[in-house]
């Protein structure tokens, strides 16, 4: 059991980590735009580069969980994440960027295939739901890298020197937790690619539609409240911190509600929240209402991958690796329109109006929710 306790930890550390670094990166977009001139467009674009990077790493990762283990997979890549992302700030053009967020993009999804799989032996030999308490620590790792940008923004800390001074510890103390021996399940033979087939497709569209309300917030938030409320860069950073806060909140309390009330009902209720934000934040409201909208959106979708992956890893069908990786090929390659979709509604029309894109969106949750009971 004290073996199981100590994977828990190392696992809420990895979660941590690569919320972290995703927040490092979103919460400095407004530096990059300002640094390279970026129109909404082309910030679309090389918001695509990271998810192109994800879908192509999706199924190698999957693959490597199964035949090496998702521990082993997960330490690799707690260390090349974190070199990637300081390897952005140095980036001198935009083509180096794009080349950058690729591979960042691809650790990034990588180890969340890895981590997940991970998680998924830790929850099966402790024989309840904890997946919720694992991305609790992702967006914890968001919400707290966002919080240093109006830090380092007021020290006028360079972005290279801010991201080095968030990642160096941050792995250091991530790598010293994950040295637990654990010993993870290893399956040779398999598809070296594999997309969701019966009910993982729907699951897989949860993911997507998840995907594109986390990732409209995570990309967008700044410029969000800078564009239609007018606010600072230096503030812009909240919106970000808000919805992360509110996502941890949430997911530290999901695993109990999903246990109460089941899977199916508890991303009914998420989907209707979720869409409630997004909605909100079409009309564009003033800054405290649009603060008051993403809080909306981290608390409904929460839950939502947590318990499409939960139920990915239990099909009977298809290793935990592999099913794992299906369902994110799925959830985050159907959204690779979906940055530079947001970024084209916006510079033809606002972010506000790119909302509703995630709000319609949102919808699918709603309808695709008995697709998560457990087989």
């Amino acid at each position: 059991m004290s073996q199981t306790r100590d994977a828990r930890i190392a696992i809420v550390a990895a979660f941590a980590l690569n919320g972290g670094m995703l927040g490092l990166w979103a919460s400095r977009i407004p530096a990059f735009v300002e640094r390279f001139s970026l129109g909404a467009d082309t910030l679309g674009l090389l918001l695509l580069c990271v998810a192109a990077g994800a879908f192509l790493a999706f199924p190698v990762a999957g693959r490597m969980t199964d035949q090496r283990g998702a521990a082993t997979v997960t330490r690799i890549l707690s260390i090349a994440l974190p070199l990637c992302a300081i390897a952005l700030a140095l980036a001198p053009s935009v083509l180096v960027l794009g080349i950058v967020l690729a591979l960042f993009g691809a650790c990034f999804g990588g180890m969340d295939v890895a981590m997940n799989g991970w998680g998924t032996e830790v929850e099966r030999a402790m024989d309840r739901p904890i997946m919720s308490s694992f991305h609790a620590a992702f967006s914890l790792g968001t919400a707290i890298s966002a919080a240093t940008a109006p830090v380092a923004i007021a020290l006028e800390l360079p972005v290279w020197a801010h991201f080095a001074a968030v990642a160096l510890p941050a792995t250091a103390l991530t790598l010293w937790l994950e040295r637990v021996p654990w010993q993870s399940q290893i399956v040779e033979d398999g598809p070296a690619f594999a997309l969701p087939r019966g009910p993982l497709i729907a699951a897989g569209l949860i993911a997507m539609a998840s995907a594109v309300g986390e990732g409209s917030m995570i990309d967008w938030s700044a410029l969000y409240l800078i564009e239609e409320t007018g606010t600072t860069e230096a503030r812009s950073g909240i919106g970000l911190a808000v919805f992360s806060a509110f996502m941890v909140g949430t997911r530290l309390t999901a695993d109990r509600i999903v246990a109460r009330i089941g899977p199916i009902q508890a991303a009914r209720i998420s989907g209707i929240i979720a869409v409630a934000g997004a909605g909100l934040l079409a009309l564009s409201p003033g800054f405290a209402v649009a603060l008051i909208a993403m809080a909306l959106m981290g608390i409904g979708c929460a839950a939502l991958f947590p318990l499409a992956f939960s139920r990915a890893a239990a099909d009977p069908h298809i290793p935990p690796g592999t099913g794992i990786a299906s369902v994110a090929t799925l959830g985050y390659g159907a959204i690779l329109l979906g940055p530079p979709v947001i970024g084209w509604i916006a510079a033809a029309t606002s972010l506000a109006t790119a909302m509703i894109y995630v709000a319609v969106l949102s919808l699918l949750i709603v309808l695709l929710a008995p697709s998560l009971a457990r087989p």
